[in-house]
């Protein structure tokens, strides 16, 4: 009996040790001055075929100031609250994309960070979620 309780105390103090990182909370910090190419969208792959010279991505600069594309630029003041991310007023350039996936992605992002995405940051790949869409990004920043 005396062998289980350190046994116990330990299996609990390993779990607490592992536990997943994206259960934690993202934070402005955690995000700025980041750069993260588009990995999948609700499980669909990105093609180097889709990205037409373009790689479809996001990042981060001062203030939560967001930029990225997909075929279209999109650009807006971000806010970060308890890992839940919102775009109020997302711009973009309106161009018609010869991909109809990236047609797709162009309106969902919009939609996603307008209505506030969970945000996930788990070893350089950056989830957003929204319930009905997942858009998986890994981070790829510009300088290292």
């Amino acid at each position: 009996m005396k062998k289980m309780i350190p046994l116990a105390f330990a299996t609990v103090m390993l779990a607490a040790c592992t536990s997943n990182a994206s259960d934690s909370k993202v934070t402005e910090t955690d995000l700025l001055h980041h750069h993260f190419e588009l990995v999948s969208v609700d499980g669909v792959q990105v093609t180097k075929d889709q990205r037409q010279g373009r790689i479809p991505g996001i990042e981060f600069g001062e203030k939560m100031r967001i930029s990225g594309s997909m075929c279209n630029g999109f650009f807006g003041q971000g806010e970060l609250k308890a890992s839940t991310l919102t775009v109020e007023h997302l711009a973009s350039t309106q161009m018609m994309c010869a991909d109809d996936n990236l047609n797709k992605w162009d309106f969902l992002i919009g939609q996603v960070l307008k209505e506030g995405a969970k945000i996930t940051l788990n070893q350089g790949q950056l989830t957003l979620s929204n319930g009905q869409h997942q858009l998986v990004y890994t981070q790829k920043d510009w300088v290292k």
